[in-house]
């Protein structure tokens, strides 16, 4: 089912996001719903609970190509990160319309619960570290508006992740 994404200034995306206690059924077919979501938008390679309403600990990501490697987390945590931050232009699912320069860390490790109920361990680097980044912080009730800067008038080739 296509769930209804949140736009900022909706004041739920600013909530702190709940720890989830116990893997339901229930949670499983939400994710289920937010991959179709995401896919369905086209252009986004991450969604998080509270874009849709939901204040649980939860993300769905896919930044392959053919849109074919879909992931789960729940309950993920930012274990680590590297030393090196880049700055790149991101966009958001819950801010149409609005891209700003995001400076982030490009190696970080993250844990969570995956849809099977397995915990795992994620090294991520590059785009993937970039949304994971992304996605924790909506958990946290952090929006881009609140770490973008504006995207410079002379960098109309930068191209634009939208997160």
């Amino acid at each position: 089912m296509i769930l209804k994404i949140l736009q900022y200034p909706d004041p739920l995306l600013r909530e702190k996001s709940v720890k989830i206690a116990r893997l339901t059924p229930g949670l499983k077919t939400l994710a289920l719903d937010m991959l179709e979501t995401l896919y369905s938008v086209g252009n986004g390679v991450g969604l998080a609970a509270p874009q849709v309403g939901k204040l649980y600990r939860l993300f769905v990501y896919d930044i392959s190509v053919d849109r074919n490697e879909p992931g789960v987390l729940f309950n993920p945590e930012l274990l680590s990160h590297n030393n090196q931050k880049t700055k790149r232009a991101e966009g958001c699912l819950s801010c149409r319309n609005f891209e700003g320069l995001v400076e982030r860390y490009t190696k970080v490790t993250v844990r969570g619960v995956n849809l099977d109920g397995k915990t795992v361990t994620i090294k991520a680097a590059d785009f993937l570290a970039r949304v994971f980044q992304h996605e924790i912080e909506h958990l946290d009730g952090i929006v881009i508006l609140d770490k973008a800067e504006p995207v410079p008038p002379d960098s109309a080739d930068t191209e634009t992740e939208i997160v």
